[in-house]
């Protein structure tokens, strides 16, 4: 049985543990807030991009524009986006196992995957991997704009347009609320591709001023933009979301461990005072 000595130490060391969770939960929980009124504000404008991109997609136009392409699937690139940090529950575990799934599927099915990856974690990960080819490493601010995203974005047109892929996906974790996160995998090209529940039948008789190939290319590169970047500040929420909560978890745990260990102290305490008393009977019984 240890010492009271060792128990003392052991508890001071889970306390001091406790501290540092403690406040980073309290830190997450306020980048959460200000994560989350973010991604929630721009998320109506990003459904009704997708509905836009749908639409044109329906155009007897589209097919001057080659980001509607659809081509047979050969080879394709993942966006996948993580976090810099660790410490964040099952976070960046959910979508790296959804890209491994996918990467395994896209290897049965004789595709060439391409992947490109936002966050240490992520690039961490993929560096591991073995006939996986890495074409793009990425770290974006805390405040993320789209002016950081749009590097990004012009990498993945520019392989798309020159048939370098046939499809380019993102992987990320989609923020419903603070306490529900979901990883998962979503289509950015080619574009007018993903569907909305209720969305209206588009309509195939617009005009296009000055010409279609001028709006079809700058309007769906800003609309496709919109998707990604908010995969990143949803991606964003949900990461301090599924922090908050792991160190609220890790905080709990350690004041039950401390709870535990204050115990067994004070029956090793017990114990010893016990010893102690039986050794002064025994010995007045012998001077007896």
């Amino acid at each position: 049985m240890a010492s009271t000595r060792q128990i003392k130490s052991r508890i001071r060391s889970v306390r001091s543990n406790r501290q540092i969770t403690k406040a980073m939960e309290l830190v997450a929980a306020s980048k959460l807030r200000k994560a989350q009124e973010r991604t929630l504000a721009t998320r109506w404008f990003t459904d009704a991009a997708i509905e836009v991109l749908n639409a044109l997609s329906a155009t007897t136009d589209v097919a001057r524009s080659p980001l509607y392409e659809v081509r047979p699937l050969k080879s394709r690139a993942i966006i996948v986006i993580t976090s810099d940090r660790g410490l964040a529950g099952a976070y960046n575990a959910n979508a790296l196992k959804l890209l491994t799934k996918q990467l395994r599927e896209d290897d049965a099915a004789k595709i060439a995957t391409k992947v490109i990856t936002i966050g240490r974690k992520g690039s961490s990960f993929v560096a591991k991997l073995r006939d996986v080819e890495a074409t793009g490493s990425y770290h974006v601010d805390e405040d993320v704009s789209v002016d950081e995203v749009r590097p990004i974005l012009l990498s993945v047109i520019e392989q798309f347009k020159s048939g370098d892929v046939d499809s380019v996906e993102v992987i990320s974790t989609k923020f419903v609320n603070s306490f529900t996160q979901t990883a998962e995998m979503t289509n950015l090209l080619p574009a007018g591709t993903k569907d909305i529940e209720g969305m209206e039948k588009p309509r195939a008789d617009m005009l296009f001023e000055p010409s279609p190939e001028e709006v079809l290319d700058y309007a769906t590169t800003r609309l496709v933009e919109a998707h990604l970047y908010q995969a990143i500040l949803d991606a964003r929420a949900s990461e301090h979301a599924m922090r908050r909560v792991a160190m609220k978890n890790a905080s709990d745990n350690a004041a039950e461990i401390v709870d535990d260990l204050t115990l067994e102290m004070n029956k090793v305490r017990q114990a010893a005072i016990t010893q102690e008393l039986s050794e002064i009977s025994a010995g007045v019984e012998a001077m007896k």
